[in-house]
């Protein structure tokens, strides 16, 4: 039976893409096989417009030699518009095997040109229908069709937000369309099959269309329509029939216009809704629409328009809330148990007039009031008045909340008892699929990792925001550099950043410069780590998906920023002109600063040296040899610089602060015996600072980076976990369910940072995630070969609190995990190795001699393919498969992890380990137990509810492992 199987096929990282106008689209695929080490060494494409039909296909590659599965280019006919193309793959691989043909997979092209675009931008005729009011429109228009439909498609944008109907049923589930670009530059479109919507014979078409980003609020200083001033919706729907004929339903002057139920409706203010006003049937045939106003063209140029490129928005979770509750000062107040993006729906049946409104924050204060404070002007207010006509379901259509606590006004008899079950909350955010994860033996870093995810689902509504619940909401373009990898491991985020980086390039200045934010609504542009966002971005999308195209369409826009540096100042190696954020909200800032003491001419030089390394590794990749010349010169040039200008003669960093030393060794601006004395002096700092962090938005994202490759892992370690403010886990320990802004949000004595800006759904500092899957985890690649071809597994096996850890990532390949697990007696590796691709393991502390693979010698192990004894251990190259590894726990790691290689010996004893089964049986493996034994005071534990154990008892176990662990520190010593 062949086991060699293609599955998993995409075209532009996309599943049977709906409506692209990509002209050479790529395709990938994946690799099931049954035997280890399989490596692909011919593939086969075919392309057809035929679904059954490949005998005569429109493109074949034939058998093609080579190893490539990802971004294969189709070079077939030239593509037409709004066309189905069907492919399927077939491949050969290295145990001289040939795969079956591959399900059939397909795209469909939208418009390539601005010619077929017979629809006209429409707007309600300003002259009786102010195009400044508040209430969102509603446009129709009714039309009449053959019979014998084969097959329809919306082609269909606005500016503004829009939501479709046909003949009464919504048209897709996407939310927020057309979503947020640089509006002057580039307006994305939507495609919509409604086959299955449409009637033969009598139809009707109708849409909302909002404010939104286009022309609604935006930014703490109030603007409002700042891409223009009138909303306008644009709507071709092409109808195909059996007998070959089509027809063309476009926006028009003939449709009409009115306004409805929606009153108000803002991204950051909420929306008010006046269901009596609800014109039943709107959007169905037959509907009275004899008030209606009428329409006038809008001239938009369509040269803007561009596909769908991002993920649609979407819901892509409810949540129930879990209690509901009455404030000190007499609220009530929902608790989604927590912090989310998104929007409540709730149910009510109430007398017609009745006003419910929700209010939305994301923390109750120190007595227990729930706290608007840190919204600064933003309202989050949705309002609702019933109609009266039984059961009434709602919830907004054209602005999103970003929340854990809700505020309940006028719902019906909420005074005596709000039943939950009027409420549930829908979770909206760009529709990335999640790709990884990570967990290990400690809870409190496996909600730390809960909080990270979170944070990058509620922050990535279209773009990359800073925070989605006060009056921003922006694309700063720092925020997205210093988190992306971190996002790119967790969720695929190759479609997102790209059409985020096609914005950045579109606002990009003449010069160069890069605006603080993208799009770009606020003044202000080109900072250090800000700006460098056009060259980290790109190349980090390359490394993670292997998508070279996507290097070629920023290089110009990369290139452009590194040029843009070197024309500052009068020293084109350094960068020491111009405004800065610097290490913004550095702990070790001036009082009332936020602005971290780390010069800003520092911070820019590294950043210089880095962006011009990357923009030479870029060039590396596309072949251009000059540039490489070049930037090669250019970035030594910029190093010796650095070097003169921060570096004292006798090897000592300058500047004495934490994110000094992290950016130096990050970006490699020094080497040797200077290196090794900037690392021991940032470790030096840590140590006396009694392991915490100074750092802000610059260093932090690198500080556990840089201490673990430089040889003071277990520093990081008691980085990541240090309990007591400043650190990754107070947030943990005071409630949090995202990331913070701010170490300390929430003081100690439970008052909060100032109100001004304060948001606790801030992704940043969640970047600490990368270092967590690279180091602790260990699931890495080597650069050299993108997308995870070429795997490295180095698992930083232990730490005091910590025993065990597990990665796992869907890369382009396949599946990819490493997982470690260490006992008194025995370390336990697992590795996953996808087909199609290789990984080099390093087992620490391990020997040849005494490794077992499932039982087997690791040198008759099949797949290993390479076997190297070192001083780390033992280096391992192997093909694709799942290994289970695991030997002896040699003296070097009990010595040095040796709390819980003994305190897990402690749960052999099988009395105790049934006590601890039966006091905390939510915990399910033996790890999670310890873990909270030893992190929790015993008070803690004992008003965790799944706790039943006395408190003698708990005592007389931390006794019992308190006194194993001095009997091996003096084994170790």
């Amino acid at each position: 039976m062949n086991e060699l199987h293609v599955s998993a096929l995409t075209c532009e990282y996309k599943t049977n893409p709906l409506g692209i106008d990509v002209r050479k689209p790529r395709v990938s695929w994946q690799i099931k096989s049954d035997k280890r080490g399989t490596i692909q060494v011919a593939y086969q494409v075919q392309v057809s417009l035929s679904e059954n039909n490949f005998e005569k296909p429109l493109w074949d590659t034939g058998c093609t030699a080579s190893d490539q599965s990802l971004h294969i280019v189709y070079e077939g006919p030239d593509l037409v518009s709004r066309t189905r193309y069907y492919y399927r793959v077939k491949l050969w691989d290295n145990h001289r095997r040939e795969s079956e043909w591959s399900n059939v997979a397909w795209w469909e092209t939208a418009l390539f040109e601005t010619s077929e675009w017979q629809a006209k931008w429409i707007t309600p005729n300003p002259e009786e229908l102010d195009p400044m009011s508040e209430p969102a429109f509603l446009l129709r228009k009714e039309f009449d069709l053959k019979d014998g439909i084969a097959s329809a498609r919306i082609y269909a944008t606005g500016v503004g937000l829009y939501e479709i109907s046909l003949n009464g049923d919504r048209v897709g589930d996407e939310l927020l369309t057309p979503g947020w670009t640089s509006y002057c530059q580039r307006i994305q479109y939507q495609t919509y099959d409604v086959t299955a919507q449409l009637n033969e014979q009598s139809n009707a078409i109708g849409v909302m269309l909002a404010d939104g980003w286009y022309k609604g609020n935006l930014a703490w200083e109030g603007k409002s329509n700042i891409y223009g001033e009138k909303r306008g919706v644009l709507i071709q729907l092409v109808v195909h029939y059996h007998d070959g004929t089509e027809e063309v339903i476009v926006t028009d002057e003939t449709w009409k216009a009115a306004t409805g139920p929606i009153l108000y409706s803002e991204i950051y203010h909420g929306e008010t809704y006046d269901a009596r006003l609800d014109q039943d049937g709107w959007s169905n045939p037959s509907f009275n629409d004899g008030n209606w106003k009428n329409v006038v063209v809008n001239n938009i140029q369509l040269t803007k328009l561009v596909a769908q490129e991002n993920n649609p928005t979407r819901v892509t979770e409810t949540i129930k809330p879990v209690s509901v509750f009455v404030t000190p000062a007499g609220d009530t107040v929902l608790d989604m148990g927590q912090n989310m993006v998104g929007r409540i729906r709730f149910t009510v049946n109430a007398p017609e007039g009745t006003k419910i409104v929700l209010k939305h924050a994301e923390i109750l204060d120190k007595d227990g009031n729930i706290y608007f404070g840190n919204l600064r002007t933003a309202k989050q207010t949705v309002e609702y008045i019933t109609k009266g006509e039984g059961t009434e379901s709602y919830a907004p259509y054209f602005t999103f909340q970003g929340f854990r606590y809700v505020k309940v006004e006028g719902f019906p008899n909420q005074e005596n008892d709000l039943s939950l079950d009027h409420f549930v909350g829908e979770v909206i955010h760009s529709d990335m699929a999640p790709k990884g994860d990570f967990e290990c033996s400690n809870p409190m870093v496996n909600q730390l990792q809960q909080n990270i995810q979170w944070g990058q689902r509620g922050n990535f509504v279209d773009v990359p925001t800073d925070c989605p619940q006060r009056d921003e909401r922006l694309g700063w373009t720092g925020d997205a550099q210093v988190f992306i990898r971190t996002a790119l491991f967790n969720y695929h985020g190759g479609q997102f950043f790209t059409k985020w980086l096609r914005d950045l390039e579109a606002d990009q200045l003449p010069d160069g410069g890069v605006p603080f934010v993208i799009p770009n609504v606020i003044d202000g542009h080109s900072s250090a780590a800000w700006g460098d966002a056009a060259v980290i971005c790109p190349w980090t999308v390359y490394l993670s998906y292997g998508d070279k195209r996507l290097l070629e369409e920023q290089y110009t826009s990369m290139k452009a920023w590194v040029e843009y540096i070197r024309a500052q100042g009068n020293n084109e190696f350094a960068w020491n002109t111009g405004f800065h954020f610097g290490d913004w909200l550095a702990l070790d800032a001036k009082e009332d600063s936020y602005f971290g003491a780390t010069p800003n001419e520092l911070v820019a030089t590294a950043y210089y040296a880095y962006s011009t390394q990357l923009l030479r590794d870029t060039a590396n990749v596309l072949n251009k040899t000059e540039d490489v010349k070049l930037y090669t010169d250019l970035l030594n040039q910029i190093k010796k610089y650095y070097r003169d200008e921060f570096v004292t003669p006798l090897g000592r960093l300058a500047v004495s602060t934490q994110t000094a030393h992290v950016l130096t060794l990050m970006f490699d601006l020094v080497e040797g015996k200077v290196k090794e004395r900037v690392a021991r002096d940032l470790n030096e700092m840590v140590l006396d600072n009694d392991y915490h962090l100074t750092t802000g938005f610059v260093g932090t994202p690198y500080l556990n980076l840089t201490l673990s490759n430089n040889g003071y892992h277990e520093t990081a370690m008691k980085l990541l976990l240090q309990e007591a403010y400043p650190s990754w886990l107070y947030p943990v320990i005071k409630g949090a369910t995202t990331i913070w802004e701010h170490w300390d949000g929430i003081k100690e004595d439970g008052s909060f940072w100032s109100d001004d800006m304060n948001s606790f759904n801030h992704y940043a500092y969640g970047a600490i995630g990368d270092w967590m899957y690279r180091i602790v985890a260990g699931l890495d690649m080597d650069e050299s070969e993108p997308a995870y071809k070429r795997i490295r597994i180095k698992p930083r096996i232990g730490g005091k609190e910590m025993t065990y850890a597990r990665a796992t990532h869907q890369s382009m390949y396949g599946k990819i995990e490493s997982a470690w697990n260490i006992t008194h007696k025995e370390v336990r590796v697992e590795v996953e190795v996808p087909s199609n691709t290789t990984a080099t393991i390093i087992l620490p502390y391990a020997r040849i001699d005494d490794v077992k693979e499932n039982g087997i010698a690791i040198m008759k192990t099949e797949g290993v393919l390479d076997v190297t004894q070192t001083e780390e251990g033992i280096s391992l190259v192997v093909g694709s498969g799942s290994y289970r590894f695991a030997y002896t726990n040699e003296r070097g790691l009990k010595t040095i992890y040796s709390a819980d290689s003994l305190i897990i010996d402690l749960l052999a004893d099988e009395d105790t380990a049934q006590v601890l089964e039966k006091t905390i049986p939510g915990i399910s493996n033996p790890h999670g137990i310890l873990a909270q034994l030893r992190i929790h005071p015993i008070n803690k534990l004992l008003e965790n509810p799944m706790t039943k154990m006395t408190e003698d008892r708990l005592n007389e176990l931390i006794n019992d492992l308190n006194a194993l662990e001095v009997e091996l520190d003096s084994v170790g010593s």
